[in-house]
Formats: C-alpha cells, structure tokens, sequence
C-alpha cells in the first residue's frame, strides 16, 4: 500500500505568547490598507486598541468594522462589504473567535469576486484566490484560523450553511495563547469541546483511498497520515489541559495547550471533514438555537458509541492519546474506556449530556434525523454507514441519554 495524503493550510502559521505584537510586521508584507473585523465586545478592549494603534503607527491604514454577530448572519457581510469598498482595503485581518474569523474569510471572498455569499455556497464554488487574510484567533475552538471553510447564517435557510474552498484559507495564522486568557470558563469549555469534536471526527472519519483526484474534486477528503498527525496532537494536548483551562483561566501552560490543541485540530479536520455528530448539531441547534460546539460535543460519546463498531481501533487509539492506560485490553475494552472518558471530561466543564438536555423536543426527533442524513457531505465521512432507521435511533439515544443503544 502506498501512503496517500492531502494538507491545504495557510502559508504561515506563527504561535506563541505574545504573537499578536508582530502582527504590523506580517501585515506589512501584505499591503497598507487593512480592513479588520471584530466584534464589538472585543473592539471595546484595551488589547485590541493596542493592536490597532501598532498597526497605524506602521504606516497601515486600518478600517474597523466591529458589529459581527454570532453564527455569521448572511446580510451583515454585505453591509461590511459596502462599506469597505470605498475604503478599498489591501488585506482583511480577521480577529475574534469563530464568526468573526469566518465573517472576515466571506467579506474577503466578497471583496475579491463580488456578488452574492449565496453564489458561492458548496465546494469549490470560489473561483479563485482572494484578497489575503490574517486570522487571528481570540477563542480556541474553531480552528476556523486555518480551515477551508466559512459557516454563515442564510435567513431564507432553516439550517447554517457552508462555503468551502481552499481560497479561503487564510494567508496567516496569527496564533497568541495570551489572547484567550479572559475568554470565560463556559466559552472556553465550549470552544475547546468543540476543538476536541472535530480532532475525534477527523481521526475517526472514513479512509477513501488513493484516487489522485480525490482533493480536486472534494474539499474534504477523509483521513490521511498527515491529517491523523495533527488529530492525534490535538487530542492529547485538549485531554491533558482543557479541563485545568476550565479550572484556572490564569494557567498560561494550560491555555497554550488549548488553542494549540484547537489549531492542531483545524488543520487536522480542514482536510479530513468532520462527520455525524456535526451532521446532527445543524438541525438539533437550528431548533435549540445552541452554541455549535456545546451541540457537537453532547452528540460526540454516542456517535463515538454508534461508531464502534467498525472504529474500535481509532477510538482505541485516541484512548491512548488522551493517557489513558491500553495494557492488558483489547481494542474493543480500550474503546469502551474511550467514549466513557469523553463522557467524564465532557460532564467535567459543564457539556449537555443528553439532547433533551439541550432542549430539543421529542416530536421533532423525525425531522431532526432526516435533516441530518441530507447533509451528505458530512454523513459521508462518517466510518459507519447511516441509513435512515441508523440515523433515528442515534437520535434517539441521544435524547434520552442511552449510550448503549447507539452500538446496535
């Protein structure tokens, strides 16, 4: 067998304490006139007008636009990109957690081709490269600072839609732990279950083989060597310190840990593609109006379960990566530890354990899990088939928190 593998990442990648400083050095080499997007609770702090003071004082004309909303509404990017138009910017820079990262890749995508964001929903719909973009991440959870894609929210749409292409990728990742040290305990438990969701479902998501044109004609291609490396990086690091995270904001080891586990994660899943759990969570949060990753990491131990069957051996793997002890068990036994240590650091920093939990209503259950199986792209990945009576009792387990009945 000959090994084959895909990795689209940003050109550079820069982590580490204190990072945010050289960020008028690297937009330098970009251009002179910067657009940055924000939201407005991080516009209003003294570390993003520092950032902004540097840039200027490096000669760089900066336009702030700092009213990004939650979850990407669809319309908002266009009043951004009206307004920047006159402006007419050199470079987008990107600073805030997940929607502020993905709103920044669609004002670019907008600001270099034009037309609608509803043109360019799918794969491979951008038709080519874009304005450069520095992500500069603020929360550790997305990973959307090296990722392929930007999820926004369509008003004419029931569920969140997505745009994937390589052109999206951001030029620079701009990574400082320092950035996180405020981010509250319940966002960073959010956003860091988040992150450990999309390294699981990228190291646990199908092998498709060897096909050339594979990463031609799919954004998301599977797991790969290189994609499994970056995964398994991801779990240890999230398993060792999201929970003292969690504990301690102040413990600069333990955030450093968390968002390079986040970023680990992004690369890993920007190229693997994610799977069932993120499958159930569109419908599920479209009726609970939920954070994305609070809905991803409460269905992650029953997909894991329902997955078991046929991914004993990755699961046991992961088991491995989060130290828990495989001497003496079997793949299957190690498994089985797996999941239930997802489930123990989950309850730990304050995961939904069950749907209901979450608030999704019982009589919507059908509708959820035929919502679920049309998202092809991700049902897809997963390693386990689905069909449509696979797909109900998953929900159903998950709802009523019977972790047993995902394994039929």
């Amino acid at each position: 067998m000959s090994l084959f593998a895909a990795l689209r990442l940003p050109r550079e990648i820069l982590f580490g304490k204190g990072q945010r400083h050289v960020l008028p050095t690297v937009a330098a080499r970009l251009g002179r006139r910067a657009l940055v997007c924000t939201d407005e609770r991080f516009a209003g702090t003294a570390v993003f007008a520092e950032m902004i003071e540097s840039l200027r004082s490096a000669a760089i004309d900066v336009l702030v636009h700092d009213r990004v909303l939650p979850d990407v509404p669809r319309d908002t990017v266009r009043i951004c990109v009206d307004e920047a138009e006159r402006f007419g910017p050199e470079m987008v820079i990107g600073i805030g957690g997940g929607s502020c990262l993905d709103f920044a890749k669609c004002a670019t995508l907008l600001l270099s081709h034009g037309g609608k964001l509803e043109e360019y929903y799918g794969e491979f719909k951008v038709p080519g490269p874009t304005l450069p973009l520095i992500a500069v991440p603020t929360t550790a959870g997305t990973g959307s600072e090296v990722t392929p894609v930007a999820v926004i929210a369509d008003p004419d749409r029931t569920l969140k839609v997505g745009i994937s292409s390589p052109h999206l990728i951001a030029a620079v990742a701009l990574c400082d732990p320092e950035l996180t040290m405020t981010c509250p305990p319940g966002l960073t438990a959010i956003a860091g279950a988040d992150a450990l969701t999309h390294a699981i479902e990228a190291f646990t998501a199908m092998r498709r083989g060897e096909d050339p044109n594979l990463p031609q004609q799919h954004v998301f291609i599977g797991k790969t060597a290189l994609t499994d490396h970056f995964a398994l990086l991801a779990i240890k690091l999230l398993g060792r310190s999201l929970e003292k995270a969690c504990a301690d904001g102040a413990d600069a080891d333990a955030r450093a840990d968390v968002m390079m586990g986040a970023l680990a994660a992004g690369c890993a899943f920007g190229t693997a593609g994610t799977a069932a759990a993120h499958a159930v969570q569109y419908p599920a949060g479209a009726l609970t109006h939920t954070a994305h990753g609070l809905g991803v990491a409460t269905m992650m131990p029953y997909v894991m379960a329902y997955n078991s069957r046929v991914a004993s051996a990755e699961i046991a793997e992961i088991g491995t990566a989060l130290g828990l002890e495989a001497e003496g068990r079997s793949a299957e036994d190690m498994a089985a530890a797996t999941i239930e240590e997802i489930r123990r650091l989950f309850s730990a920093i304050g995961i939904t354990p069950t749907l209901a939990a979450l608030g999704l209503p019982a009589d919507k259950l059908d509708w959820a899990a035929e919502q679920a199986l049309g998202i092809e792209r991700l049902i897809k990945n997963n390693p386990r088939p689905f069909d449509l009576a696979a797909m109900r009792r998953l929900v159903q387990a998950a709802h009523d928190g019977d972790l047993a009945a995902c394994a039929m």
